[in-house]
């Protein structure tokens, strides 16, 4: 077995985004040969694209020494000056044409360019199946222009073969290393690089009237009800164990969403990975969707079909860190090339992982071109950008003493600040119809405001102060909310200082937390209820929404990597009673433009009455650009029925009641207010109007002006 090639298994660390191997000790500019990813759409046809065979796998045994094959690297180059001027600027946001591997003639011989970054290496060459994992048989040749590129053609090397890069790294020792721009890899536990000719093969999309359009779908004032999923484990096939390949996914993720009225899916990471546990947040192929669910036209083909049926896609992107298997990125020509050498800086001791020298053009060269890449080669519509806390901070999880402060003495890591600042320069540039969306904890100032403005440029920020507030507020006996009534109202101070996306994630149903629906309090029923009040809750509070997938019907376990949701419980009827509602909220937030239109803006949410802890309820307004855009909401967060109970209105007229969650439909009491009420010219709650009405237990009701 070739060094550097064994299973990338290990034992499941306590945290999925942990290391999968031992712990060790400004204005973008386009080169001029770039392609515009605004008009690359490819040709071929996905219906004949088909997985090719299998190729030998990379832990054969290694062979004696093939005969050295003619290197015309010499002769042939994908790269100019201006290239390299701006690789060595951080500037080459399209390194993905460039380096890796790519179907090229040389003199009339077909064959494959080989193109990878080791500046400290001694040696480099091109080792594989085609000449039996021999050192030395296929070298590449250093560029003369110092720039760390490695560099060569190999005759008769084509479409689907394995290989791996031999480097004699600074120090002497050998290294064997899959390609950092591989588009596809082998299966997982193996871990060679496979020649993908996606340049001469390109996917043909037939997605063009989403792409025309996604402008409208993806902008500040448009609705985004995101569905997040693990693609592994969404469903699994026949109830076992084993995954739906992408193209079968799509045949069932598709009609699902659009039936369920989510606007957008976003998909944990499906870069290539090593340890399926770590859910994709150890990403070690960045240019290649994993090959646990097939073959990259297979998952292009998948974002397709959802482009086709309306719906967008974002992507979960992870520049923080990457693990320290043998065969990836860590010490890739013998150096820390990828990372800082200095520890404090380098290595993150929660995920037993390493962290990238954001500072390092070449590094921000790398992964500005990986986010451009998923843009424009799998037509994302959006990245969301993972542990941007860790990034922003130099002493993120780190003691006293194990971090050294930047040269203004704080905290704030500045190099990474820039990078991140570039990168949403050069998202926004590029590809203006699309969103980037930050995981970020804190209360960092500015993540969603542009850079220009000082800020990190994000198009949006997920509201985790909300969602700790929100859920720890639920899982107090309602005989004891209005005790804690704050937690709710809080969120209104601080919702215009981001743009703000709501999220009930992954992490909220994993490490023992339980399921959104057992963290709910009371008997079955009230559980039921609360979880209906916590989604109308969300659904009506400014701000995008994301739900974790399992959520929407109210599954009773966390969520499990291995077995799957379990889509069983859609049988009964409470079950469908909370996908019934999430499916009406989810379309009146997206057909209601009160509900979206201003849901940033300081003047699309106003208060009826936040101060009622002591009946523990909530009512307010959400406006849209017309006056006549209006939605008013009021919750009640007890399981009394409260009757009569009256609220205060901003005009006269007729309001009907469109959304009750305590619906039988819903799997509700059935209490049930007159749809239709006549305004009086009363005052109350500082409203000119008001009405009275018999306000549901545990519910969320919503009315508009009749004709609205």
């Amino acid at each position: 077995m070739p060094s550097g090639q064994k299973s990338s298994k290990a034992t499941k660390p306590a945290d999925p985004k942990a290391s999968s191997a031992a712990a060790q000790p400004a204005t973008a500019e386009e080169p001029a040969t770039a392609k515009d990813p605004a008009t690359a759409t490819g040709s071929a046809n996905p219906a004949t694209a088909t997985k090719p065979a299998r190729p030998k796998s990379s832990t054969g045994e290694k062979r004696a020494a093939a005969a050295p094959v003619a290197n015309d690297s010499l002769h042939f180059s994908r790269f100019t000056e201006f290239d390299i001027h701006l690789f060595r600027e951080g500037k080459h946001h399209r390194l993905y044409d460039k380096l890796g591997s790519h179907e090229a003639t040389v003199d009339g011989a077909a064959g494959t360019y080989f193109a990878v970054w080791a500046p400290a290496a001694q040696e480099v060459s091109v080792i594989g199946q085609f000449n039996d994992w021999s050192r030395g048989a296929n070298p590449l040749s250093a560029r003369w222009d110092s720039s760390g590129i490695w560099e060569g053609f190999v005759p008769d090397i084509g479409h689907g073969v394995l290989y791996k890069y031999a480097i004699r790294g600074a120090h002497g020792g050998d290294l064997e290393k899959a390609d950092p721009f591989a588009r596809y890899c082998e299966l997982p536990p193996n871990t060679a690089s496979i020649v993908w000719h996606q340049d001469t093969r390109p996917y043909a999309w037939q997605d063009e009237a989403w792409m025309k359009e996604r402008h409208t779908k993806n902008g500040l004032q448009a609705p985004m009800s995101v569905y997040e999923l693990h693609v592994g484990s969404w469903r699994k096939r026949h109830g076992g164990t084993e995954s739906l390949s992408y193209r079968e996914l799509a045949d069932e993720l598709v009609p699902y969403i659009q039936h369920m009225g989510f606007t957008h899916v976003e998909m944990m990471p499906v870069m290539e990975h090593p340890y399926f546990p770590s859910w994709g947040y150890q990403v070690l192929g960045y240019f290649a969707p994993t090959s646990r669910f097939g073959v990259p036209e297979d998952f292009a083909c998948l974002v397709d079909r959802l482009h086709q049926a309306g719906i967008g896609v974002i992507l979960d992107w992870v520049p923080s860190h990457f693990p320290e298997d043998a065969f990836g990125l860590h010490q890739f020509d013998g150096t820390h090339l990828f990372d800082h050498a200095d520890e404090r800086k380098g290595y993150h001791p929660d995920w037993k992982s390493r962290i990238f020298n954001y500072g390092r053009p070449e590094v921000k060269s790398f992964l500005i071109s990986n986010a451009l890449f998923w843009l424009d080669q799998y037509h994302a519509d959006g990245l969301r950008v993972d542990a941007v806390a860790s990034m922003l901070y130099l002493d993120y999880s780190r003691q006293p003493g194990g971090w050294e402060p930047n040269i203004y003495g704080g905290n704030e890591n500045l190099e990474a600040i820039a990078f991140l600042q570039e990168f949403n320069a050069a998202v926004y540039q590029h590809f203006p119809d699309t969103a980037t969306i930050a995981e970020e904890s804190t209360s960092y100032s500015g993540v969603s405001k542009p850079v220009y403005a000082g800020g990190l440029g994000f198009g949006q920020k997920w509201m985790m102060g909300w969602m700790h507030d929100t859920l720890k507020y639920f899982a107090f006996d309602p005989i004891y909310r209005k005790y804690h009534h704050n937690q709710l109202t809080f969120s209104a101070v601080y919702k215009d200082s981001e743009n703000f996306m709501l999220p009930l994630s992954h992490d909220e149903v994993v490490y023992g937390k339980g399921s959104l629906f057992t963290r709910m309090p009371g008997d079955e029923w009230q559980k039921f209820a609360n979880l209906r009040l916590l989604f109308g809750y969300m659904y009506t509070h400014p701000g995008t929404k994301l739900l974790f997938m399992g959520g929407e019907f109210g599954q009773p376990t966390e969520w499990s990597l291995e077995r799957g949701l379990d889509w069983s419980l859609l049988d009964h009827g409470m079950h469908q009673g909370i996908a019934a509602w999430v499916k009406a909220v989810n379309e009146f937030y997206r057909d209601t433009p009160a509900m979206h239109e201003r849901q940033f803006e300081p003047g699309g949410f106003q208060w009826i009455e936040g101060g009622d802890a002591e009946g523990s309820t909530l009512s307010y307004l959400r406006w849209g650009h017309g006056r006549d855009e209006c939605a008013a909401v009021v919750h009640n967060l007890t399981p009394l029925v409260r009757s009569p109970y009256r609220i205060g209105l901003p005009s006269e007229g007729r309001w009907e009641i469109v959304l009750n969650s305590d619906e039988k439909r819903f799997g509700g009491s059935g209490v049930k207010p007159r749809a239709v009420r006549d305004a009086e010219p009363t005052p109350w709650q500082g409203q000119p109007y008001s009405l009275e009405l018999k306000l549901p237990p545990l519910a969320t009701v919503v009315m508009v002006p009749l004709g609205m």
